[in-house]
């Protein structure tokens, strides 16, 4: 986990990853690109490591990066939501019921 590398750990909060983050969650309309509700997670794709996180093709690149709500990020790194089937989160942090 990226807290305990600190190149990871600096890496995510240096100005230019809050830039990139910020520009491709505008280009992607702050939407989920897997189920469409407001993405909170810009995710990289090819997963960052002590190496990768120097080389901008894979730390900065918008084709490794993926605008995820945070039920789907979880799915992606747990295999599990955060929610039981048929709820979520809505954008206060509720949890509310999924209209079908």
């Amino acid at each position: 986990m990226f807290e305990r590398d600190p190149a990871l750990v600096a890496f995510y909060h240096s100005t230019v990853w809050e830039a990139t983050r910020a520009a491709f969650m505008a280009a992607r309309m702050h939407a989920c690109e897997r189920c469409g509700r407001p993405a909170k997670i810009v995710h990289h794709k090819r997963h960052l490591d002590a190496k990768s996180v120097g080389d901008p093709s894979v730390a900065l690149s918008f084709k490794n990066l993926e605008a995820l709500c945070q039920e789907c990020h979880n799915r992606e790194h747990f295999g599990t939501s955060a929610t039981a089937e048929g709820l979520r989160f809505d954008k206060d942090g509720n949890l509310i019921a999924i209209d079908n």
